[in-house]
């Protein structure tokens, strides 16, 4: 599972790395311990600007029915994490739909609409898990690139409510870990290749299943697996400290 992240960079520096026209206010504060139910940086299709929120423009086909038109760009906006499917009575519901198994994403119903229509990309510095060991205590790590460029994550966005009750909220999909990452923990964030990003984002692209086949397993293996303090499993805790290497031995609980 992916239950923790950090988004530290300036949301103009992610809108360049991942070309996309940036929406969110630049003075957004680093985040190193982004959990469930938090706004942040997501990058999808652009929308139209009458209706930033609304599907994309639709055209005619031959047959006369509507027809949806290939995205024209990027753009990063802010969402909250744990998708609340539109149908949900409650939004709280969202809480729970923080990840989304690569394995049966397609076949549950909270899923596979915004699987058709609504995929984005999260941007992410790098993401935490524990490893559990042999003596039944914990030693929590961050996963996160070497060279220190963001990591995308595949992920689906959907909208819930109306007027000032509209959410926008997406959810992170995972998969089974790979390589050394497999020490850690038996699963880790789709990783999606830069290659994917354009297909991947499009609306007009309803069958992605085989990009869902191929997660991005040497950036994966590339991953630096830093051992870092316990003080990341409390929510309330923020800082550059939480994501500073210390000596494993340090931090079992």
């Amino acid at each position: 599972m992916c239950g923790r992240y950090t988004s530290k960079k300036n949301p103009v520096e992610i809108a360049e790395e991942f070309e996309a026209t940036n929406r969110i206010a630049a003075e957004r504060n680093p985040d190193f311990n982004v959990a469930p139910t938090r706004m942040v940086p997501v990058v999808r299709a652009e929308k139209p600007r009458e209706d930033p929120d609304g599907p994309p423009a639709a055209a005619s086909g031959d047959d006369g029915a509507p027809r949806e038109t290939a995205a024209t760009g990027r753009e990063l906006v802010e969402m909250k994490w744990g998708l609340v499917p539109f149908w949900a009575k409650d939004p709280k519901t969202g809480g729970r739909m923080f990840n989304a198994r690569v394995e049966s994403v397609a076949g549950k119903p909270a899923f596979r609409r915004a699987l058709k229509k609504r995929r984005c990309i999260v941007p992410a510095d790098g993401y935490y898990e524990w490893k559990k060991l042999d003596d039944g205590t914990k030693q929590p790590y961050y996963m996160t690139a070497q060279d220190g460029s963001s990591l995308a994550f595949a992920g689906l966005w959907e909208l819930w409510g109306e007027g000032d009750d509209r959410l926008t909220t997406f959810t992170i999909i995972t998969t089974a870990a790979a390589g050394h990452l497999e020490e850690i923990h038996d699963r880790m964030p789709f990783l999606l290749p830069s290659a994917a990003w354009t297909r991947w984002l499009d609306p007009a692209q309803e069958d992605v299943a085989d990009l869902l086949e191929h997660p991005d397993l040497a950036r994966a293996e590339a991953l630096e697996l830093r051992p870092v303090g316990a003080e990341v499993g409390k929510v309330a805790n923020n800082g550059p400290d939480l994501i500073r290497r210390i000596e494993p031995d340090a931090v079992l609980f």
